[in-house]
């Protein structure tokens, strides 16, 4: 069950006496608990029936209390345990247990454990998993962000250009509160007819068009030297906005993807995009970095990104500015 599913049948009034969320990716987990507790009740029975916990500020037994209690003003009552990784998870936790074993039909009880997973061998994870929801939120791989971004677009009713989303990709990672935080401030500046472009990416979120790792890698699949290295004095000129760890690491996917484009049996467009993981529309550029780069070139490319990652930490290259590092590598991978 996804997020998605879950909202969906809360807003059909199919509730559940326990909602565990938890894992890696906190996104969805404050998305279904905040939906929770913005709609589950109306706002007169919030201040009776609503009740918000902390779980470095409460413990087991108070949040058995609370979710035994019955609600004053309506059919349920709302116990949301926020940051529930902070509870004591270490054998004082029976209480819990036995209260979910015969839980209040009438409460709804949220714990929302995030930046990790649960502990799957745990009763209450099993026994949250029979008597209500249990939600493992898992970080997006980098190349599942992007048509990501696409379906986040899409669902709100706009559409987003396939390379202005695989530019927001590269530059936010797979931080998708940061990455929906900027597409919000997108839709705010872009009517919904007009399909959010590169030029909108430039100038609402800041990434140059001209100058971000997304050009730098397509000036590297076409070898034009000019632009590759006018992108890396832009680079060096401004490192603050543009830090090395992100490039190297923007960089160091996009030539994985071009050794995995060497060993695909099936080099057609559709295949070349479920594999890959990326929109059909950038298919072309991997058969142009393929042939600009032969497998031997692009697993020593990869070595490179690997040492100049090592020296961009300090190992073997103290007091090297990052833009001296990046130029060096650009060298390197060109010739």
């Amino acid at each position: 069950m996804d997020a998605h599913k879950i909202i969906s049948d809360i807003k059909s009034k199919k509730l559940l006496p326990v909602y565990l969320l938890h894992g890696e990716e906190p996104y969805f987990i404050d998305q279904i608990s905040d939906y929770i507790e913005e709609h589950v009740l109306e706002e007169a029975q919030k201040g009776f029936d609503q009740t918000v916990l902390y779980g470095k500020d409460t413990d087991f037994i108070t949040i058995v209390n609370a979710a035994k209690r019955y609600p004053m003003l309506g059919n349920h009552q709302v116990i949301l345990v926020k940051e529930a990784q902070n509870l004591k998870w270490k054998g004082d936790d029976d209480v819990l247990l036995a209260y979910l074993e015969n839980p209040m039909k009438s409460t709804v009880l949220v714990l929302a454990h995030k930046h990790g997973k649960f502990d799957k061998r745990k009763k209450i994870y099993k026994v949250a998993e029979k008597v209500g929801v249990v939600l493992e939120s898992a970080k997006l791989y980098d190349d599942k962000v992007a048509p990501w971004i696409g379906t986040f677009t899409k669902d709100r009713g706009w559409q987003i250009h396939p390379q202005a989303a695989a530019m927001m990709a590269e530059y936010l990672g797979n931080d998708l509160s940061k990455v929906v935080n900027e597409l919000e401030k997108l839709m705010l500046n872009v009517p919904k007819e007009r399909e959010i472009s590169v030029q909108d990416i430039e100038r609402n979120i800041g990434i140059s068009k001209d100058f971000n790792v997304f050009e730098l890698n397509t000036a590297l699949a076409k070898r034009d030297v000019t632009k590759a290295f006018q992108i890396v004095s832009y680079f060096a000129a401004n490192p603050r906005s543009n830090p090395i760890q992100v490039i190297l690491g923007a960089m160091a996917g996009y030539f994985t993807k071009i050794l995995k484009y060497h060993y695909l049996p099936d080099k057609s467009p559709q295949v070349v995009a479920k594999e890959l993981g990326v929109h059909p529309f950038f298919t072309r550029e991997y058969d142009l970095a393929a042939r600009s780069y032969n497998r031997r070139k692009t697993f020593d490319v990869i070595a490179h990104l690997r040492e100049f990652d090592l020296k961009s930490k300090g190992l073997n290259a103290t007091h090297v500015e990052q833009g001296d590092l990046l130029k060096e590598l650009v060298y390197k991978i060109l010739y």
